[in-house]
């Protein structure tokens, strides 16, 4: 396969993964997410910002939000975000932590 027809390829799969979070499954929360898979659609976002930024292109973290969220993020959690259980919240930091890095 060409360099060319394998990005393609992938675009095409990141494309359908955001589709299947963003369409197919707006229930799963991003918390669920990060606490079993160490990543979530702000990762996804902040991937995308950061592959911009690489590329010479100036995103901040809004701006890669709003690009992968098609809304500004605000909206996203009104609409879709539910609280989460202080159990939950404490898995998040962990999970946060070992993935992402630490908080603040």
């Amino acid at each position: 396969m060409d360099q060319q027809t394998e990005i393609e390829i992938q675009a095409a799969a990141f494309r359908r993964l955001q589709k299947h979070l963003m369409e197919d499954r707006k229930d799963v929360q991003n918390i669920d997410m990060m606490n079993l898979a160490g990543f979530c659609r702000n990762c996804l976002a902040r991937w995308y910002q950061e592959a911009a930024n690489d590329k010479g292109i100036e995103m901040d973290k809004e701006a890669g939000r709003e690009a992968y969220y098609g809304m500004p993020y605000s909206e996203w959690k009104d609409k879709y975000q539910t609280e989460a259980s202080l159990e939950k919240q404490a898995a998040f930091k962990v999970a946060f932590e070992e993935n992402v890095g630490k908080e603040g």
